[in-house]
């Protein structure tokens, strides 16, 4: 059967009157061999100046090599384009972080993990779209240039408008334009859209990104939870097939997920260098939790001592080696002393008036988060942190809001709306009393959400940011 290919010489292998090539394209790579008995003199002339990189078409009929590889037998063979710049090493491909990110195009044939990377992507998306619309989620798109920077605490990037002669903002979060579509009568709609923060940049954080974020209207953050954990499920059946997955050398079962409180999860993660795991009470005092905090300092630090490598004092035999740190516990250490230093920062707020509900927070982030590996929804966060939530009906100190963590990260964040305009109001403000470099965005925050909708004109909803 005769067969016709095209792709990018990736290997070449020269051999006297025959040789191999191998070619890739649409993310396989495919073996062909090159006779010059089979392509004539002037086929096999264009093997020979051919270079990685060059993009090539070969007919010919497949057969097998002695060791199984599947082959074209080139009969003809066609020069489609030139590559003017060597690709890179073969062994190691693109290994230069910085370069993979700024010539992504160069990443994605030269690595083809990375290439699988947007193909999962493309799957995932359309995964997310399948799932919303099988429950009767709306999709919508809504501006990208908004006259307020709302929705995040974020810097925005600025644009003019010049028709209008009007400064705009590019879109920091969708949030508020889907809430005016659920005050319009759309009871579920979802949006997956392009987000532009001005801030910092990484391998992890992208000035431009995208987000899904939904809306449920008559549902609460319990009814999200359950949401979210069939969509994550859902959506890693659909692009992987299972919901196992490895992360950092962890398996991950993206189908199993634990709910904690954000005070059961300090308590569960509480560092055991830290001494004895504080009650329940303890985040309902300040001075207790000052004293906890006390203690679980003073605590790693007798644990830092009592890691130190002990000095050797008495001369020993050159083969012996002397006793010291090995990796392991010199990691330890450096460990253990990042907590009691995000611990004293802590302390230390506390002591200059942070509020005990902030603190808990703070608590969390240094404590918890990076332990949560495994699929977690961690709930009913503090009041303080926590300005367009809904309180919980019996304990106002903290709001019906649940972020879900996965491989250490923060993975979204869900919550029922708060849709009482006077405590809106009165959160908002206090926002401003708090921070002395709160901007006017906040201002017009308040004024858009409380003012210019009618009283309770938002029903009762929960969103989640994914």
């Amino acid at each position: 059967m005769t067969v016709a290919v095209a792709g990018r010489i990736m290997a070449i292998r020269a051999q006297g009157k025959a040789g191999f090539a191998t070619l890739q394209q649409g993310g396989e790579r495919l073996q062909i061999y090159v006779r010059l008995d089979a392509v004539g003199e002037q086929g096999f002339a264009l093997y020979k100046l051919l270079d990685l990189g060059d993009h090539i078409g070969a007919t010919g009929y497949l057969f097998r090599t002695r060791t199984g590889e599947l082959t074209i037998h080139v009969e003809r063979l066609t020069f489609l384009a030139k590559a003017m710049l060597a690709l890179p090493e073969k062994f190691h491909g693109l290994a230069d972080v910085e370069l993979r990110y700024r010539q992504r195009y160069v990443d994605l044939f030269a690595n083809l993990d990375s290439r699988e990377v947007f193909v999962k992507r493309a799957k995932t998306l359309k995964a997310l779209r399948q799932f919303f619309d099988e429950r009767g989620f709306l999709e919508v798109e809504t501006p990208m240039m908004q006259q307020i920077a709302g929705g995040a605490a974020a810097r925005p990037f600025t644009t003019h408008h010049n028709a209008l002669d009007l400064d705009l903002y590019l879109r920091i979060a969708p949030e508020l334009y889907l809430k005016r579509l659920v005050v319009g009568g759309f009871d579920r709609v979802y949006e997956i859209n392009r987000n532009f923060r001005n801030e910092g940049v990484s391998t992890q954080h992208n000035p431009e990104f995208t987000m899904l974020e939904f809306y449920q209207a008559y549902a609460n953050y319990h009814d999200l939870m359950t949401l979210t954990e069939e969509l994550i499920a859902f959506v890693a059946k659909e692009v992987n097939g299972t919901t196992i997955t490895n992360f950092g050398g962890v398996e991950i079962d993206l189908g199993k997920w634990t709910r904690l409180t954000m005070r059961e999860a300090i308590i569960e993660f509480w560092p055991p260098e830290a001494g004895v795991k504080p009650a329940d009470t303890a985040f309902e005092s300040e001075d207790v939790l000052k004293a906890r905090l006390k203690a679980a300092i003073s605590s790693i630090n007798d644990a830092i001592d009592d890691a130190e490598p002990e000095e050797n004092l008495e001369e020993v035999e050159p083969e012996i080696e002397p006793a010291g740190d090995t990796q392991e516990t010199a990691e330890q250490r450096h460990k253990l002393r990042l907590t009691s230093f995000k611990l004293a920062l802590i302390l230390h707020d506390l002591e200059r008036g942070t509020s005990v509900g902030k603190t808990t927070y703070n608590l969390f982030e240094a404590v918890v988060e990076p332990n949560l590996i495994q699929p977690h929804i961690i709930y009913d966060y503090p009041t303080e942190v926590s300005p367009l939530s809904k309180q919980k009906p019996d304990d106002p100190d903290h709001v019906e809001r649940f972020e879900f963590f996965c491989g250490g990260f923060e993975l979204g964040n869900a919550f029922s709306e708060l849709n009482d305009p006077v405590e809106q109001h009165k959160r908002f403000a206090q926002q401003l009393e708090d921070r002395a470099t709160a901007t006017t965005r906040l201002t017009r925050w308040t004024r858009t959400t409380c003012v210019r909708w009618p009283t309770g004109s938002l029903l009762p909803a929960a969103k989640a940011s994914v």
